[in-house]
């Protein structure tokens, strides 16, 4: 079974960056699209962002601009680079990757964004 990796979250303060990375524990899986989403307390489960196999990215409205999705060249790699934070942000973020076989989510890593 696949398990995905995460690392990369913490506290910081607004205006901060933060980078988090998610490794799967297989490679050559044939997945199609890896992304993350964060779910905030009381709230549903949102997606931040994703990039297909063939490099097209899709970000949530309230992130575009400030953060960056992207898949490394070997390995099955996600990153998301998180610039300009805002306490908004906060959150725990979720890796999820999808393939022909369905997808699979990550742990979850907590993102504070405070003063």
């Amino acid at each position: 079974q696949v398990q995905l990796v995460e690392s990369g979250g913490g506290l910081v303060q607004p205006g901060g960056s933060l980078r988090l990375s998610c490794t799967a524990s297989r490679n050559n899986l044939g997945i199609n699209v890896l992304g993350w989403y964060r779910q905030a307390p009381g709230k549903q489960r949102e997606l931040v962002a994703q990039i297909t196999l063939g490099g097209h990215t899709n970000y949530a409205d309230s992130v575009k601009g400030r953060f960056t999705v992207s898949r490394a060249r070997v390995g099955d790699t996600v990153n998301l680079q998180m610039n300009s934070l805002k306490p908004e942000d906060t959150a725990v973020y979720y890796c999820n990757v999808r393939g022909p076989w369905g997808q699979v989510w990550g742990q979850g890593t907590q993102v504070t964004v405070s003063s």
